[in-house]
Parts: structure tokens; sequence; C-alpha cells
């Protein structure tokens, strides 16, 4: 039975039993930020099962795309040297919601597996929580497992309910037993039973865990069951299909043989067992659906792990002694596998093809450097010795050559690694960087007074009272006029810059005192220093002042800010959901975003999103801020970044169709944007594009620029603006013609020139020898007037010059027949050496470049005497 035919059984099999399919959700967890990848089947349904949302139907069924390859659940290192672990797998599972319990989920295993499935039930084995009597009589008594075949699973963690047969989805909430199937390969294979001291065996492999939510566990241990008790199962497809197709690893099944066999074709391995061609078959599945998910390779959280596991995978092609971009290539190979069952991959491939070759043409050089490097020191090492610490920080620091991929190379020659050293060299570097960059504000203001009360969303007025004032860093209780300082107030209206936001400008004037804000930063978290300068008068603590923010600076601030959350939207509905923020800076002039893609946007894509974000603009629709919950922000579709810091409170801001988390100011209607235009795109790093925008006046005097700067174009063209192109193209069309034109001319110059030069070439043992400059002739024409004097004089020896702006072209030619003796690269490097520079070529045919014409006369006569030592 076909990989393809189970999952399609399974999921046929339980829709005919009342299950709605659902299909399988993203591998980036839409509803737990804290959650790296999906890792199970019951992902999707998590807030279903905490009673936190309802969904129209109360069984469900799915084949779930699952990844386990950083954070807590993590097999990547496990992949190529076991039989059943893999960085992605499917999942297998059925849900009930408060539905159907232990009997019905257990009656459904039984009769898929012996009756659809159709294995032996002498083959099968089930395990029990301890105290779960109730599965025990139901396996028992109603399915008929003999009683040797059913094993009692106690706690094995030092506590009660710590057991491998009793699930929890954390310290508290719901929880309890679960009853796993286990399959035996029969007495050939080494191992035991569940349970018993030879468990670890390869004989019973687990191939279904069925979940009982039976209980809800307080923060005091006590266990309150459930009143609607739910089911959740996981059956991994691969081990499964190992089992039907009769075979003992995963990676013999039809779906993995396939793949495997691509990358045998592309790194051009004969052995089909070899252990890389399962890790390179076995990584391209989880690279492609990441990307599919809008997952790029990068240096943090989910880019860094798909970065990694890409690598992994190229170091084993590389290993093969596939040294070329080879992984992007199984792509369709994989969509022929799994396209059928998830049209999202077939859709995407041509984007995970592009982004899984600029991920191998980057790490190419550094992958090949590194390994001789570590080949090098490996072959060094003592038997017996780890590789020591300041050898794996120098691959990292000066090589790129990531840490976790020596330490996989290492653990396949048994050789140890010294991870402390490493971490030693690591933290002396840090040390190094800290001492070089601190200045003498690094350490901030010391401040321990009250929280500072921000004012600014509903005013840009407002009293307060000065709490603290520096100078030069150093707490102090007055300033005087002329002084530069940072003045804390209990009130202000002034925004700090968080956020991407800069800080506010304005004034703080207290009868005859005024200080003039430059910029307001965050002291501490909730408390803001306006840093400035006082004008006049004397400024102490204690002062009551007025705090006047700059209203236009403001006002061009918050038209930037709020067209950024607009143009964040719009970039995701053209790019795609990949595309997220990493970074951002919002000014009066400005706003300049950050953001993950891997190609340079068309200038069809920028006219979609300034037309997407300009009808938000139109449409003029109110702004709404509101502070709530974190779990319902998101939970209401609040864009949170992920790796992001949040408080229990959140601030959700709702602006045209975009909703996401910010604290920063903006305005009140869309429409106060006025007119949105982007005016630059381009690459800041590997994966990281930036889109700069100006806004309402910013936005206008950019148009009115680009107008008059059209017109003046027109102008000295004597066209309508309108005609510009054109008559542009009709310029472009006279300039290429008169360029052929001159080049031709050129040509015929150097060839009369030519048929003059050859009257002056020097008969030296029957070849002619001819070295001269040639005035206003470019490289190109140097050449053609060589050839056709080679062709006129038979047997000849000839370099030719020109000197263009202080810079001197040579080219050298030889016929072949004297070719063997006089080499025109080593005559050309002779004349080139003493005129600044140094070149080379065919022995028939050089060229070279000077910068010293001066000395050109006098290396040329010498040409004669040089080829004449030669014949």
């Amino acid at each position: 039975m076909k990989s393809a035919e189970i999952r399609q059984k399974f999921l046929q099999f339980f829709e005919k039993n009342g299950h709605t399919i659902v299909p399988s959700s993203s591998l980036v967890p839409g509803n737990d930020p804290t959650l790296l990848f999906t890792n199970s089947g019951m992902v999707q349904f998590k807030d279903v099962f905490l009673g936190l949302e309802t969904r129209p139907y109360k069984r469900a069924t799915s084949s779930q795309r699952s990844v386990r390859a950083g954070g807590k659940h993590n097999d990547l290192e496990n992949v190529g040297y076991t039989a059943r672990h893999h960085t992605f797998f499917e999942m297998l599972g059925n849900f009930s919601f408060g539905d159907y319990f232990k009997r019905d989920a257990i009656r459904y295993a039984w009769e898929l597996l012996t009756a659809v499935y159709k294995l032996p039930p002498e083959k099968l084995w089930v395990t029990v929580y301890q105290e779960d009597d109730e599965a025990y009589g139901i396996w028992r008594d109603e399915i008929g497992v003999p009683a040797e075949r059913i094993v009692r699973i106690g706690d094995n963690k030092g506590a009660r309910y710590a057991s491998d047969n009793f699930w929890q989805m954390a310290d508290t909430g719901p929880c309890g037993p679960c009853s796993e199937i286990f399959y035996d390969h029969g007495p050939e294979v080494w191992g035991g039973p569940p349970g018993s001291p030879e468990e670890d065996g390869d004989r019973y492999i687990e191939i279904w865990n069925l979940v009982f939510m039976q209980f809800e566990r307080d923060a005091a241990g006590n266990m309150t069951p459930l009143p609607k008790p739910c089911v959740d199962t996981g059956m991994g497809l691969e081990r499964i299909a190992a089992v039907l197709q009769h075979v003992h690893s995963n990676y013999e099944i039809d779906l993995f043989q396939n793949l495997i066999r691509a990358a045998a074709r592309e790194t051009g391995c004969a052995d089909l067992a070899d252990n890389s061609l399962k890790v390179i078959a076995d990584h391209i599945r989880a690279c492609s659906f990441l990307i599919v998910d809008g997952v790029i390779p990068g240096n943090e959280g989910r880019g860094y792990v798909l970065r990694r596991i890409i690598r992994r995978a190229l170091r084993h092609g590389y290993k093969l002694g596939q040294t070329k971009p080879f992984f992007h290539r199984l792509v369709p190979d994989l969509v022929a596998e799994m396209g059928q069952a998830y049209p999202e991959l077939a859709a995407g491939a041509a984007r995970v093809e592009q982004v899984l070759r600029q991920e191998e043409e980057r790490f190419g050089e550094t992958l090949e450097n590194g390994m001789k490097i570590l080949e090098g020191a490996l072959a060094a090492l003592p038997a017996g010795k780890p590789l020591d610490g300041e050898t794996l920080f120098n691959l990292y620091d000066t090589y790129g050559f990531p840490v976790d991929l020596t330490a996989d190379i290492c653990r396949e020659r048994q050789v140890e690694v010294d991870m402390d050293g490493f971490e030693a060299a690591m933290a002396r570097q840090r040390e190094q960087a800290r001492a070089a960059g601190k200045f003498k504000m690094a350490a901030g203001l010391a401040y321990e007074g009250a929280k500072t009360v921000f004012e600014g969303y509903a005013t840009l007025k407002a009293e307060g009272r000065v709490t603290a004032l520096y100078v030069d860093g150093t707490q102090v209780p007055r300033i005087e006029a002329g002084q530069a300082a940072v003045v804390v107030l209990d009130r202000t209206p002034f925004y700090a810059e968080s956020g991407g936001q800069v800080g506010d400008a304005g004034v703080l004037s207290s009868g005859a005192a005024r200080f003039a804000v430059e910029d307001t930063q965050k002291i501490q978290s909730d408390v803001y220093g306006h840093h400035g300068r006082l004008e006049s008068g004397t400024l102490a603590v204690g002062d009551a002042v007025q705090a006047e923010v700059d209203a236009v600076r403001r006002a061009r601030t918050m038209r930037n800010h709020s067209s950024t959350h607009l143009m964040h939207k719009a970039l995701r509905q053209v790019l795609g959901g990949h595309v997220q923020q990493r970074g951002s800076l919002v000014d009066p002039d400005k706003t300049r975003f950050d953001f993950s893609h891997d190609a340079p946007m068309t200038p069809a894509q920028i006219a979609q999103v300034e037309a997407i974000v300009n009808a938000e603009v139109l449409a003029n629709t109110p702004v709404q801020a509101q502070v709530m919950g974190y779990d319902d922000a998101v939970k209401g579709g609040a864009v949170a970044l992920f790796g992001e810091k949040y408080g229990d409170e959140v601030r959700v801001l709702d602006i045209g169709f975009s909703r996401e988390l910010c604290g920063g100011t903006h305005v009140a209607r869309t429409g106060d944007i006025g007119l949105f235009k982007i005016v630059a795109e381009s690459g800041v790093a590997a994966g990281v594009r930036r889109v700069e925008a100006v806004t309402g006046d910013n936005a206008l005097a950019y148009v009115q620029n680009l107008n008059a700067t059209l017109a003046a174009a027109a102008g000295a063209l004597r066209v309508q603006p309108a005609e510009l192109p054109a008559r542009i193209g009709q310029v472009q069309d006279q300039l290429r013609a008169l360029e052929k034109e001159i080049a031709q001319l050129k040509s015929k110059l150097a060839s009369s020139a030519g048929n003059d030069l050859a009257a002056g070439a020097v008969e030296i043992k029957g070849v002619k020898v001819l070295a001269a400059k040639l005035d206003g002739v470019d490289p190109k024409s140097l050449r053609e007037t060589v050839d056709k004097l080679k062709d006129k004089l038979k047997s000849a020896a000839i370099v030719l010059a020109a000197v263009d702006g202080g810079k001197v072209s040579l080219v050298a030619g030889v016929t072949a027949d004297a070719s063997g003796k006089v080499k025109a690269g080593e005559l050309v490097n002779f004349v080139a050496q003493q005129v600044g520079g140094k070149g080379g070529g065919r022995p028939d045919m050089a060229m070279a470049g000077g910068s010293d014409p001066a000395a050109l006369p006098q290396a040329l006569a010498g040409v004669a005497q040089w080829v004449e030592a030669r014949l």
C-alpha cells in the first residue's frame, strides 16, 4: 500500500465515521507564538481543547505536516543515524471535542488497523496508564486483546502521573492517560515489549498514540474530571507506511525511496543505502514546506533552523562529492510525491527552488573552505582527543562555518568537541566587543523616582513637574541657560523613541525658562528623558512646566507610522505571507521598513502596494486603539512579531485593513495620511529588503520635484512630457548609430595606420618585429590592427600600444610559426612591467595595461632585442 493511499484511507475512514476532514495547518503556529513549529496534529486545535474556540464540528481528522528540528522538540541530530527520526513528518490524527471518548477511540483505531489496513491482530500490542482500568477493560473485554499483550505503564519519573502514558498540555490544564499501540516486527529483530528492559530495541515499534483528555489539573496538583472529555490521537504516516510496506526503516518506504533516488541522481552517488542520501531526502521535505509556509533562511528563530537544515543537507551532498548547487533540483521530485496531498507545495514550488538555490550559492564557498580547514584539523588530531574550542571558534568566526555543523561532522568521525572552549572563546570575543564599544553614557542614567505618565495619545500639551535633571550623565538639582541636559517629567505628551518611531521634539517652558527638546528617549521602560538645551532662564527639580510637542513634526511622523502598518499588510498581500518585519524607522521625513523577502520588488509589485495603501487612505476609515490581554489580541487577529516580548496587556491598533500590536502614535483616520508614495526599494542583507516611502506634504513635495525634473528633461529635448519616453528612445538609437559609425571609422584609421606601420617592421632571423604606438585608438581597434598586421607580415611578433587618459593599453600578437619560441603573453608582459602594469594571454594573442605612459617609448624600443634573444 503506497503512502498516498495510506493517508487517503485514514482520512476517508474517519470521514465515514462522522469526522470532518480538516486541512493541515501551517508549520508556523498561528495561535501559539511560544511554539517554534507545529509539531503535532493537535496544535491547530489547541484553543478548541482549551475551550477558547468553538468549531462547527465535534469530530475532526487531519494529516498534519509537522517539524521537529528546533526548540524543545528537536530530532535533527538523529536524522540519518536512526530508522525513524525525521525533521519533517506527517501526523495522521482523529479528534473528539467533547463527543466520543475512550471506547469509540479504541474501537476506531482497532477497526482501521485490522479491517482497513488488514494488520494481523496478533502482531499488535497496546499500553495503558497503570491506573486506567477503563481503557484496560475495553482493550481486553471488548476488543479482545489478550491480557499478556496489554502492558500497564506506571509512573517512572518520581511522581504520580509522571508517566510516558500520561499526557499533559502544561503543568496545569487539560491532561489525561493515553494508550499506545505497538507493532511486533517479529523475533528476528532484537528488542522487548514496551515496559521491559529491552523496550528500546526495534522489534516492538509504537505506531499510534491515543490521548484521553480526562482531567483538569490545578496549581495544587488536584485532578478534576472534565465535563466534556476529549480525544487527541496521532499516528506517524511514515511509521505505519513502513509496517504496511513490510520494511523495517522509514527510509525504505516508497515516498523516501523516490526522494533518495532523486538525491542519488543529483549527487552522483551510486550507493542508495548511503546515509547521506537519507539525510538529503529528509531535509528537502522540511526545507520545502517551511519555505512554503513563509519561513526564509536567516540568523535567528525559525529562519536559523531552516538555514541549519539546508546547510546540513548541503554538507552531506559535499560529503558525496557534489560541490555545486544541487539541493533545489529535488523540489520537482518532492512535488511529484506530495503535491497532490498538499496543493500549496505545488503552487509554491518555483519560490522554494529560488530560495534554496540562493542559499546554496551563498553557502557553497563557505562550505568548501570550512571543510578544508576542518579536515586538516581532524587529520592532525591525536587519537582520542577532542577537537579544541579555539578551532571550533576559528571555523565559526573566520570562515562562517556553523559550530553545530562542525559538531555533526565530528560525531560521524567519533570525535568529541570542546564546546566549553568554544563558549569561552565566544565570551572573550563578546567582552572585547563590549570594551571597544564603551562610551560615556553606556550605563544609562540612574533614576529612582516615579514613572512618567504618557499623555501624548490624547494631547500635544500637558502640565508636568520636573522629577530629575542630568548634565553629562550626572544628576543635578538645576540647570542654567545654555546648558545641554536631560529633563525627566512626571507627566508628558512627548513620545519617547520606541518600536521604530523616533522621539518627539518641542518645548518645555516655566516662567522665563525655555527648554528646547530635540529628542525624547526612554531612560527606563516607563521613564522618559527629554534631551535638549535650556535656551533661557533657570530650571530646577520640582518646577512645574508646560510641555508642548512640535505639532507639525508629530503629525508628519504619525502619517508615516500609520502608513507603515498599511504597507506591511499590503506587502504580505502582494509578495506573500512569508513577509515579516525585520526592522523599521519612522521619522517626520519618511518611513523606512525592512522585511523578509529574497528578491527585488518589481515595478509592478511596487505600484500594486502603492495602490492598495492609497485605496485604504481614500477609504478614510477611523483608526482605533484598544488595550486588551495579549492572548485575546492574538486570537483577534492582531499581528505579533515573533521574538518580541509583550506584556500581559497590549495595545491593539486597527488601521484600515491592518491590525497590529503597537504602542506608537497614529493618525485619527486613514485619510489623514494623504498621498502614499514609495521612493526607494533595495536589499540590506541576505533575504532582507528595504522600502522607503513618504506621505502627506512630503509625498506632495516629492511628486512636485519629479514633475519639475520631468518638465526640465522634456524641455531640453523639446517635447511634451508625455512624449519623453519615445524621444529618449530616438536619442538612444541615434547615439548607438553614431557609436557604430565612430567604431567603423576608428577601425579604418587603425587599418590605415597599420598599413603604414608594416613598412617599419624589422626582420630578425626571418621574423618581422614591430613595436609601435597608435594615437586615438581603443583596445578593440588595437586587436583588429594586430590581426591585420599578422596577415600582412606573414611571420611576425607585434606589440601595439595606445594611451587614453593616462592609461596604457597593450596588445601583442605572434604568428603561429613563431609562437613556439616567442609567446605573446610573455611579450606583452615584458612591455607592461615597464609601464606600471602586468598582463598575459595566449601564445598567439595577449593583452595588458599600464599606468605610466611616459615609460612607453623606452619599453617599445626594447621589444626587438627581447624577441631576438628568443629566436
